[in-house]
C-alpha cells in the first residue's frame, strides 16, 4: 500500500522559493551598488531598502484588507493546498459560483497570495540583514587589536537585527491566524500593530547604521521636548490601534458627517459591546450581532483621539523646527499630520474610497517611522547641559 504524507509541504516550499526570488533582486542591487563602500554603509543601504519594501508591504496589506481579499485563499500558506491560485482554479471557481460576492474570487485570491509572496520576500531580506550583521561583527572581532567603536558597524548591537527577525516570524504567525481565525478583529488589529513595530525596528537599525558610518551620535534636546516626543509616540500607537479596530470592524461609515456624527455631538453609543476585544467579526462574545451603536462608539472614540494626536503632532513639529538637525523630521511630521487629516475626512465624507483608506493607513505607518527616526536621532540632554548659559551652543539647544 502506498504511504501518504500527513501534510503536503509543497506550498510552503514554493512560498519560500518565491520569497527568495523576490529578495534576490534587492540583495544583488545593494551589494553591487555599494561594492566599494564599508560594511556599515552597505548594511545601512540594505536596511533602508528593506524598510521601504516593508512599508510597501504594509500598504499592500491595507489594500488586501480593504478589498475584502483577506480570505481570498481561505487556507495557509497556500491556496486550497496549492502554491498559487493557478492550481486552485477549480476550487476558487466553485466557491465563487456558490457565493459570487463572497470572500473567494479569482481576483481576491491573487491579491492575497501576492501579499504572502511579498511578505516572504521581506522575511528573507530581514534574515539576510541578521546574518550579515553577525558575520560583520564576527570578522571585526577577529581582527587583532580591533574593538567596536564609533564608525565601526560592530558598534551597532547585532541584537537589533535578531529581534527584528524574531518579530517578522511572529508577524507571519499572526498572518496565518488572520486567515485561519476568519478575520478575528483582534488578530487583524494586532497584525497591523505588528507591522508598525516591524517598521520601527527597521528604522532603528537604519538610523544606527547611518550614525555608525558617519561616526556621530544623537543630538541632545531639552527634557520637556523629549517627554513630548515620547508621549506623542505613545498617543500615535494607541490611535493606530483604534484605527485598526475601526477598519477591522468596518465602522468607518458609522459616522458620515463631520464634525458631528449622526446629527449629534454625542450620538448614541454602546461602548461595552463595541470594545469587547476577543470576539468574531460582526458579533459580540455571546454570538449576538453587534448593534449599530457599538460601531458608532468604535468610530467616535477614534475620531476624538485623532483630535488629541493632531494637536500633539502640531506642537511637536513646531518645537522640533527650532533644532537644525531635526527640522527635516519636523517638516515630515507636519506634512503627514495634514495628510492624515485630509484622508480621514475623505473616508468619512466620501464614503470610504479605497485610495483615501490606503493612504490613511500609509500615513499612520509613515508617522510611526518618522517618530522612531526622531527618537533615535535625539536624546535627553543632561541636566547640567540644559542649564548652561543661553549664549553657548549647548544652552541654545537645551532652551529649544
Amino acid at each position: 500500500m502506498q504511504s501518504q504524507s500527513l501534510y503536503d509541504l509543497t506550498p510552503v516550499a514554493w512560498l519560500m522559493a518565491m520569497g527568495v526570488l523576490i529578495a534576490l533582486g534587492p540583495l544583488v542591487w545593494v551589494w553591487r551598488r555599494d561594492a566599494g563602500a564599508g560594511p556599515a554603509r552597505r548594511l545601512h543601504a540594505l536596511t533602508v531598502l528593506t524598510l521601504f519594501l516593508t512599508f510597501d508591504l504594509t500598504l499592500f496589506g491595507a489594500f488586501t484588507r480593504l478589498t475584502d481579499s483577506g480570505l481570498g485563499c481561505p487556507d495557509w500558506p497556500g491556496c486550497y493546498g496549492n502554491a498559487s491560485p493557478v492550481g486552485a482554479r477549480h476550487e476558487i471557481a466553485m466557491a465563487q459560483s456558490a457565493q459570487p460576492s463572497g470572500p473567494v474570487t479569482h481576483g481576491k485570491a491573487w491579491v492575497e497570495m501576492v501579499h504572502r509572496y511579498l511578505a516572504t520576500g521581506v522575511g528573507v531580506l530581514i534574515l539576510s540583514l541578521a546574518v550579515a550583521t553577525w558575520v560583520v561583527r564576527r570578522r571585526q572581532r577577529k581582527l587583532p587589536g580591533r574593538s567596536p567603536a564609533a564608525g565601526d558597524p560592530a558598534a551597532l548591537s547585532a541584537w537589533w537585527p535578531a529581534a527584528t527577525l524574531v518579530w517578522v516570524c511572529l508577524q507571519g504567525a499572526f498572518g496565518a491566524l488572520t486567515v485561519t481565525l476568519k478575520l478575528f478583529p483582534a488578530i487583524v488589529t494586532l497584525h497591523l500593530l505588528g507591522a508598525v513595530v516591524l517598521l520601527a525596528l527597521l528604522c532603528i537599525q537604519a538610523v544606527r547604521y547611518r550614525q555608525s558610518a558617519a561616526a556621530r551620535g544623537p543630538v541632545a534636546i531639552a527634557s520637556p521636548l523629549r517627554t513630548l516626543l515620547v508621549a506623542t509616540t505613545a498617543l500615535l500607537v494607541l490611535q493606530i490601534a483604534l484605527g485598526g479596530w475601526v477598519s477591522t470592524n468596518y465602522a468607518v461609515l458609522a459616522c458620515t458627517q463631520f464634525p458631528t456624527c449622526q446629527g449629534s455631538w454625542w450620538p448614541q453609543m454602546n461602548f461595552s459591546q463595541g470594545f469587547q476585544i476577543w470576539r468574531e467579526l460582526g458579533v459580540d462574545t455571546g454570538g449576538t450581532p453587534i448593534e449599530f451603536a457599538a460601531l458608532t462608539a468604535i468610530h467616535y472614540v477614534h475620531r476624538l483621539m485623532a483630535y488629541a494626536v493632531f494637536v500633539a503632532l502640531g506642537v511637536l513639529a513646531w518645537r522640533l523646527r527650532r533644532i537644525p538637525s531635526l527640522r527635516a523630521q519636523a517638516r515630515w511630521l507636519a506634512g503627514l499630520a495634514l495628510l492624515q487629516l485630509a484622508t480621514g475626512l475623505g473616508n468619512v465624507l466620501l464614503g470610504w474610497p479605497l485610495a483615501a483608506a490606503v493612504l490613511h493607513t500609509g500615513g499612520a505607518a509613515a508617522l510611526a517611522v518618522v517618530l522612531t527616526w526622531t527618537l533615535c536621532e535625539s536624546r535627553r540632554a543632561a541636566r547640567e547641559a540644559a542649564v548652561r548659559a543661553p549664549g553657548t551652543a549647548s544652552g541654545r539647544m537645551g532652551a529649544a
